[in-house]
């Protein structure tokens, strides 16, 4: 079983930045795609961020240029990098990885870590 931590959340002034942590464990194979959502209240869940298994990423046209994913497969960790954040940004994130363990294939998403943007 592939289980996911997020860490980094918490509350930033509007301009600030934020690091996300999603950090798998279990006996993992291959990762073919790693990504962070988020979901606002009242609002509906939708894709910050994504990679790939080729390298390829994908940003939601409200963070380009602003915020940045990256990787870390020697630690089966993804990154979030928030900057020049805005209050509209308040929400919980959270991560998902799509791969392949001892089991077989499997999605897993970790429990979400609360931005809150506020001055």
């Amino acid at each position: 079983q592939v289980q996911l931590v997020e860490s980094g959340g918490g509350l930033v002034q509007p301009g600030g930045s934020l690091r996300l942590s999603c950090a798998a464990s279990g006996s993992i194979f291959r990762i073919y795609y790693m990504g962070w959502y988020r979901q606002a209240p009242g609002k509906q869940r939708e894709l910050v961020a994504s990679i790939s298994s080729g390298g390829s990423r994908n940003y939601a046209d409200s963070v380009k240029g602003r915020f940045t994913i990256s990787e870390d497969n020697a630690k089966k960790t993804v990154y979030l990098q928030l900057n020049s954040l805005k209050p509209e940004a308040t929400a919980v994130y959270s991560c998902i990885i799509q791969g392949t363990s001892r089991t077989g294939g499997f999605t897993s998403w970790g429990p979400g870590t609360q931005v809150t943007v506020s001055s």
